[in-house]
């Protein structure tokens, strides 16, 4: 039987009270302009114990029971893991939402999770008033920042006045997190993680990444994700280790290096940028390309020494696909990078790879299961997943669960993927499969990968479109305008016709059925895509447009 989450963060605020549970990168803007500075907030065990153990008190004061569910609105920072770990305290259910849905989401799932109150942060009370009136008059608001109105409860005032009360006692059965899915094909459903869920996918994840008590974990995942959640959250709590959590913005590089983590968590989007912005720096310099064509590992020593001090460890990738050869660059270098897939519906984590992986592909973290259904000829088929992690079910949806989880216990992921030597080599999200009238199937993510190593593109969607009556494979791209207007290209026709010579070259690494076959099939847009918090496109947005 699993430990709860409760178990986890007691234990550790008893064994580790002194040592640094939460480190906050806070950037704060110079006098007359002169730049950012960084300041370091940082949190005990035990402060975010006792903390946590008041704002249960407060909770039970405003009614708050076993089972009840509270929503909480916020980018990462201390008074989240503070509520966090207090809604749990309290035998109650943690429903974390993304800052950025907009009211009518919001408002949704606040009636269909039925909640008792909600925690906040920044600029929603307003909004979250009008709705508590509409529809639900009795819930309460706590803001982590001090409210304008007396209708909204202030979270330091109502700890500052609390005793901690004791914990309430919940099972690992018991449901400690609704984490509603992103959201990357329309409205989102609730994945009814529990106790154990978590606890086992996290007991299990720091064996894999030999976790310890010295170890600082940065992320720039926030904490509404369960990605997030569970390795930069829960995962350090179960050896005493430290969370630091950072914005992903211009100062990133300023933050790693002030925050000199053991390990950084990120996606597949950061490393693609950061590996960029690496290979632009040694092609730039004699001296460095000089040191990387003869001693490639003592490259690597250099810029992670540069970008995050000596006791660096590893980079951790995870929340979409990492391109293999930004994966394969930076191990060349001598730069671990552990890649994980998982789901919200899996807690997150179900295979893993090596640090240094010689081989393609991942295989299945202990006690999950993993198999192809019906793969076809190319041995590609829907990846299915058992295990302790996988959740209980979609909330209030039988329906929907009945339709990802089968009788046996297996979970459907939607995923496709292949197991070469019992690793799991993935080839993309079936709904988004592109089949050609010649029968072969073209996975967008595969070409993705290919053309994203384009530097004109920085974004590029492919997608199913349109040629001579038949399916064919055609790409919607956000220029990177910036490299070339530096080039002197600045019209979006000569930019096309520029990505398009682009584009053809570098096809020749793959399959003819798998290229874009005329320009007419590929299409500028004028913005970034809109995406989801893991950084992926929101294809169903565009797919309405075409």
């Amino acid at each position: 039987m699993y430990p709860t989450v409760n178990d986890l963060f007691n234990e550790a605020v008893t064994d580790h009270p002194e040592d640094v549970a939460l480190r906050m990168l806070i950037p704060k803007e110079r006098k007359r302009g002169r730049g950012i500075r960084l300041i370091l907030n940082e949190i005990s065990y035990s402060r975010l114990g006792e903390t946590a153990g008041r704002f249960a008190a407060a909770l039970a004061e405003l009614g708050v029971k076993k089972g009840d569910k509270v929503v909480l609105i916020s980018k990462p920072r201390a008074a989240w893991a503070t509520a966090f770990f207090g809604i749990l305290h309290c035998g109650a259910t943690v429903v974390p939402l993304d800052p950025e849905l907009q009211q009518g989401e919001i408002e949704r799932i606040l009636t269909e999770a039925e909640v008792k109150g909600i925690v906040l942060s920044g600029g929603k009370a307003s909004d979250l008033e009008a709705i508590k009136e509409r529809s639900l008059s009795d819930l309460f608001l706590i803001s982590m920042d001090r409210p304008e109105t007396d209708e909204i409860l202030f979270l330091d005032a109502l700890v500052l006045r609390q005793k901690p009360l004791p914990s309430v006692k919940v099972s690992p059965d018991d449901l400690a997190i609704l984490m509603y899915t992103s959201g990357t094909t329309g409205n989102a459903k609730g994945a009814m993680l529990t106790h154990a869920n978590i606890s086992s996918n996290a007991l299990t994840t720091i064996k894999i990444v030999d976790l310890s008590s010295q170890d600082n974990f940065l992320s720039i995942v926030p904490w509404h994700h369960i990605y997030g959640l569970t390795l930069t959250l829960i995962c350090p709590i179960c050896t005493g280790g430290t969370t630091t959590y950072a914005p992903v913005d211009r100062n990133l590089a300023q933050v790693m290096l002030k925050a000199r983590p053991t390990i950084l968590l990120g996606v597949p989007k950061l490393y693609h940028v950061l590996y960029g912005k690496i290979r632009q720096s040694i092609e730039k310099s004699l001296i460095k390309r000089t040191i990387d064509r003869l001693s490639p590992t003592l490259m690597g020593k250099l810029v992670t020494r540069k970008l995050f001090g000596k006791d660096f460890r590893f980079l951790t990738s995870g929340g979409a696909p990492l391109n293999p050869e930004v994966a394969s660059g930076l191990r060349r270098m001598g730069i671990g990078i552990l890649e994980g897939y998982g789901l919200t519906e899996t807690s997150p984590l179900l295979t893993t790879c090596e640090v240094f992986a010689e081989d393609p592909g991942m295989t299945a973290i202990k006690g999950v299961e993993i198999r192809v259904d019906h793969p076809d000829e190319n041995g590609i088929g829907e990846v299915f997943a058992r295990g302790p992690n996988v959740m209980a079910g979609y909330y209030k949806n039988q329906k929907a669960t009945r339709e990802v989880i089968d009788e046996e216990g297996w979970f459907h992921t939607g995923d496709l993927g292949r197991l070469e030597a019992g690793r799991l080599i993935l080839s993309g999200r079936a709904k988004n499969v592109i089949v050609l009238e010649t029968g072969e199937n073209v996975y967008p993510e595969e070409i993705e990968w290919e053309l994203l190593n384009i530097p004109a593109i920085e974004e590029i969607m492919i997608h199913e479109g349109e040629r001579q009556g038949a399916p064919a494979v055609a790409a919607m791209i956000y220029p990177n305008w910036t490299l070339l207007k530096e080039q002197g290209i600045t019209d979006p026709d000569k930019a096309l016709d520029h990505i398009w010579e682009k584009i053809k070259l570098r096809s020749e690494n793959l399959a003819v059925f798998k290229r874009i076959k005329n320009k007419d099939l590929v299409s500028l847009v004028d913005q970034p895509f809109e995406k989801s918090v893991k950084l992926d496109i929101k294809r169903y947005v565009y797919e309405k447009q075409k």
